[in-house]
């Protein structure tokens, strides 16, 4: 075993912790940076931060796609019950430091997102643990994107850019998790010899 997985392998409670609480965090930030950070910030309207060439998405996004990640590693460290339970967490503190219109939206989008993420990401976290992050990350997004977008401006116009954007976030982390496993996998036979 490596070094850095001995290390998580002791730490594993307070991993979780950290998890849960960075997590729940990222409901009021995501919250404060889809109306404050961007790119552009058009009047009523999310700001805007570009996520490929020529489309556009809320800039609440980057903060959306770290907290479907972060709910995973909840899930790895803590549990299923843990996960849920924080999910739950997560909507009380979105429907306590919201603005109005975004109470019910931001509410909405996370409890079924991060359910629909969790229903994903369970059955296939311990045989495809890389593909059950990107997989939970994109069907998490789809909803909540959805969901959010309808709910807090009345519209799905940037619907296509917020998916991307938490697309890309699930497969950066996918693919480093996909990385850690494959140098750990060679470097434990190395050790035994």
């Amino acid at each position: 075993m490596t070094h850095i997985a001995e290390l998580v392998a002791r730490n594993r409670v307070q991993i979780g912790w950290l998890s849960i609480i960075l997590f729940i965090l990222t409901i009021p930030l995501g919250n404060w940076v889809v109306m404050n950070v961007g790119y552009v910030c058009p009047e009523g309207g999310p700001c805007l931060v570009p996520v490929w060439p020529g489309i556009m998405s809320p800039s609440g996004v980057l903060i959306a796609g770290i907290a479907l990640v972060l709910r995973d590693a909840v899930h790895h460290f803590m549990g299923g019950k843990w996960a849920v339970y924080a999910i739950f967490a997560g909507a009380v503190v979105s429907g306590l430091v919201s603005d109005l219109n975004l109470i019910v939206a931001s509410t909405c989008a996370f409890v079924f997102s991060e359910l629909a993420d969790f229903a994903v990401y369970a059955p296939m976290r311990k045989r495809f643990p890389a593909w059950a992050v990107i997989a939970s990350g994109l069907v998490g997004s789809v909803v909540d994107s959805c969901i959010f977008l309808s709910l807090a401006f009345g519209s799905l116009e940037f619907v296509l850019g917020q998916v991307i954007g938490k697309v890309w976030v699930s497969l950066i982390v996918g693919l480093l998790i996909a990385v850690s496993h494959r140098i750990q996998s060679r470097m434990v036979p190395a050790r035994q010899a």
